[in-house]
């Protein structure tokens, strides 16, 4: 139970997601200051694991948690991709392993490759060390159709709700490089001290 005082009354609420899949610290926050509960990453991914390159399952609450997040529809079979995809590794690896702190940044791959072996291959010869929506879920059609993908590489960068900061991902990384993400986490509603 979490106790929380509202116009001087105590109030209790429940350590677990209510029905409706708000959480107690949601629920407090709401009766405390009024302020609605926002969604997330996780409810984007609800019930689902992401897979890393090396294979383990990944739990999205922890991994995309005060993130801005890049969804990379992409595939190995696709010349476009193919050039894209070092791109996005070096920009991937600099704001992460070449700053400090890291910038709260994720790349989480939706595959369009014709097999799992095929997905595998592509992210072991050419991805970063992002995430992935496993091949065989069936939810990556979805995922295409909300952030209305009709051609890859696409890479659209959301805030922690699932909204849009922009679908241009893609081109702004080859335009303005680093620079774009800042703009990103101005536009996400992430609060943190991150020089680029």
């Amino acid at each position: 139970m979490v106790t929380a005082k509202a116009g001087g009354r105590r109030l209790h609420v429940c350590r677990d997601a209510s029905p409706d899949g708000v959480s107690a610290q949601a629920q407090c926050r709401t009766l405390l200051h009024g302020v609605p509960p926002r969604g997330s990453m996780v409810d984007v991914f609800s019930g689902r694991l992401l897979v890393s390159k090396d294979g383990r399952s990944v739990d999205p609450e922890e991994a995309l948690q005060n993130k801005v997040v890049g969804l990379y529809f992409s595939a190995g079979w696709c010349s476009p991709c193919r050039d894209f995809t070092p791109v996005l590794c070096d920009f991937y690896t600099e704001l992460l392993e070449e700053s400090q702190p890291p910038a709260p940044f994720e790349v989480v791959f939706i595959s369009s490759d014709h097999s799992a072996e095929e997905m595998l291959g592509y992210m072991h010869s050419m991805h970063g060390d992002w995430l992935a929506l496993p091949f065989h879920d069936p939810y990556k059609h979805d995922l295409k159709k909300k952030y209305n993908i009709t051609a890859i590489p696409k890479l659209v960068i959301v805030k922690q709700t699932g909204e849009v900061i922009t679908d241009k991902g893609r081109k702004q990384i080859r335009d303005k490089g680093l620079s774009c993400f800042r703009n990103w986490l101005e536009g996400a509603d992430i609060f943190q001290n991150f020089s680029s």
